[in-house]
């Protein structure tokens, strides 16, 4: 093709980087779709109870996230395609995508940094919500204290934990031994589940994160090398 020297070398970086842009969009959609399909986080984001449903915040990020992961693999497609053809108009696209990718990304940093503790304080209340009902159900009608306890199960079990803070826990415990209640996991766990839900969600949103900053530091690389390899093109003397 047309370009040579330092812009050829420049050519070549950016289908490599390109090629890194599009495994990362792969790694970031096949993360997204993991967390989608967790067993521990899907079993808790199905609860209902009462027409109440467990918070679907974390379900809306992630989903976002599998948008962008599909659109980087495509706009990394079209880096590597336009930047072995040479095409400035394929180039120049290409720019145009990822500087949109990155103010997204950066508007969707900004908001989940400001929002990084919604999901798990969400999560949190639904359980707070399950737990004061089923042990009012347990005393005042425990005939009907069956789905209540069904559904806190799926918290206990999944997360390992029992009742709302170290005090809970042990009254829970109590009431277990006495048989007013049949919710915690046996054998019975010391772990609040405040502690275990904050755990879970923060874990998550940590991988989510990190795939964030480094596709952010490709970006910008992907960026400079498209201009540069795109001026470069323009000035050469084959075309």
């Amino acid at each position: 093709m047309g370009v040579e020297g330092c812009t050829k070398c420049i050519k070549y970086t950016l289908f490599f980087f390109n090629f890194i842009f599009w495994l990362a969009g792969g790694v970031i959609l096949g993360v997204a779709l993991w967390l989608r399909h967790d067993p521990q986080t899907s079993k808790l984001l199905h609860l209902e109870y009462d027409g109440v449903h467990a918070p679907a915040t974390f379900y809306t990020s992630v989903h976002i996230l599998i948008a962008v992961g599909a659109v980087m693999m495509v706009v990394g497609f079209l880096g590597c395609y336009g930047a072995i053809q040479e095409s400035q108009c394929l180039l120049g696209t290409f720019f145009a995508c990822l500087v949109i990718l990155f103010a997204c990304e950066v508007a969707g940093g900004i908001w989940g940094f400001m929002h990084k503790d919604t999901v798990s304080e969400e999560m949190i209340k639904f359980y707070d919500f399950l737990y004061d009902k089923a042990m009012e159900k347990s005393v005042i009608d425990p005939d009907k204290k069956e789905p209540l306890s069904n559904a806190l199960k799926v918290f206990h079990y999944t997360l390992k934990c029992c009742g709302k803070s170290q005090v809970t826990n042990f009254l829970t415990q109590i009431s277990e031994k006495l048989g007013v209640t049949d919710i915690c996991p046996s054998p019975v766990t010391t772990t609040s589940c405040h502690q275990q839900i904050r755990s879970l969600f923060s874990d998550n949103i940590s991988y989510i994160g990190s795939a964030a900053l480094a596709v952010a530091v490709i970006l910008i690389f992907e960026m400079i090398f498209s201009m540069v390899l795109c001026c470069g093109i323009r000035n050469s003397p084959v075309y």
